[in-house]
């Protein structure tokens, strides 16, 4: 039996790594097509194994769901692992997930956003291997690429592969942020990249593999199954909305550079129907548009619930400048009718940011040009070390 289970684990180990050449076999010309849909890549390594599978509502082959298409086609699924707002992406931002079935296909759902956000060594037992297939957006403070980094973690732990089906980054075009401080590192925040860091997932967990940042400089049994006949250019409208307050494009779009007003008496629109698409406040006339946060699912008790706020509505500009718009963010700051009282006392925006400079900086009057140039060295060293993983041009 020993021997069998051997035999087993290098039959899996060199099925995966097959995968890893598939990219470079694949052109740059014809449709897009997601790391999911190419199951044919992915299938023989999962046939007859007992399969975790990290994924959500995003987790989609057309207009099926990736765990439907794999148990129709006969794969043994374990375990869903669930990220922040649940199987289903109904929860709400923050909301504690619980375990239980999933109705449909009564598989067993494992709450990576309650109690832990690890995997436990007795769950991992029971599993082959593991796929993670998530829509992410981007940004460093997108808790999907936490979860991945502490899924990764415990496959390094337990010796179990990893497969990640890749998707297209609709904020990959373009770098820029802040790189975080490890002294900030916290669930929005757990790697020191930029911001707006121009990796898919399946890039940033070969970086994270790459530069020993799973604890105790582990490294994972990674296998990439990358997104065909794509590019970090290749503009990329999400199918699904990837949470309940980014409802469409221009909130995606718009994420990265109003994201840092949750770390403000400023509401982004949670609680209403242009959720990152407006910003305003009670406290100053910020501007024309108003607005007043109501609960609602998807944004129980939203910040600043039930007061008017007066500010404005980016729903239709124009987004095409290749850096995160920080003009919102620095006006707002220079109108607030109380500076002291701008930023939240929860230390929200520096975990946001990645350090306390950003805040420290606008305090102390320093112009939007001067911070960017400050966070220019940090920048060219991270360009320089993202090239080692990317695998899009």
């Amino acid at each position: 039996m020993k021997h069998l289970t051997l035999i087993f684990a290098y039959l899996l180990i060199a099925a995966c790594s097959l995968l890893s050449n598939a990219y470079s076999q694949s052109s740059q010309t014809g449709p897009l097509q997601t790391g999911a849909d190419q199951m044919t890549l992915y299938l023989p390594a999962l046939q007859g194994k007992r399969v975790g599978m990290v994924v959500n509502h995003t987790s989609r082959i057309g207009t099926t769901h990736l765990v439907d298409s794999l148990i129709a086609r006969g794969v043994t699924i374990k375990t869903i692992f669930a990220p922040e707002h649940g199987f289903r992406g109904e929860a709400t931002d923050g909301e504690k997930i619980s375990n239980g079935r999933d109705p449909r296909t009564g598989v067993f759902i494992t709450s990576l956003y309650g109690q832990n956000r690890k995997p436990s060594p007795a769950q991992m037992d029971s599993l082959d291997v593991v796929i993670f297939d998530i829509q992410d957006v981007g940004t460093r403070f997108y808790t999907y690429i936490s979860t991945m980094h502490y899924v990764m973690e415990a496959c390094a732990e337990t010796n179990k592969p990893l497969i990640v089906l890749d998707r297209p980054n609709p904020n990959g075009h373009f770098i820029d942020g802040p790189v975080l401080d490890p002294k900030f590192k916290s669930f929005v925040g757990m790697h020191p990249i930029p911001v707006v860091h121009g990796l898919t997932v399946g890039e940033l967990a070969r970086m994270i593999n790459g530069e020993g940042w799973l604890s105790g400089s582990k490294t994972c049994k990674l296998t990439v199954v990358p997104v065909k006949n794509y590019t970090h250019q290749t503009p990329y409208v999400l199918p699904v909305r990837p949470s309940p307050n980014l409802p469409n494009q221009q909130a995606v779009l718009l994420y990265p550079s109003l994201c840092f007003f949750e770390g403000t008496v400023v509401s982004v629109g949670r609680g209403t129907d242009k959720q990152f698409q407006v910003i305003g406040s009670p406290y100053t006339k910020y501007g024309p548009y108003t607005f007043t946060p109501v609960d609602k699912p998807g944004a129980i008790n939203p910040p600043l619930e039930g007061l008017l706020c007066y500010g404005l509505d980016l729903s239709a500009i124009s987004i095409s400048k290749q850096e995160m718009m920080l003009n919102y963010f620095f006006d707002f700051y220079k109108k607030a009718s109380d500076k002291g009282k701008f930023f939240l006392a929860n230390g929200g925006i520096d975990r946001l940011a990645g350090t306390d400079q950003l805040r420290l900086q606008m305090i102390a009057g320093v112009s939007e040009d001067k911070i960017r140039q400050s966070w220019q060295p940090a920048l060219d060293g991270y360009k320089v070390m993202r090239k080692k993983y990317v695998l899009y041009p």
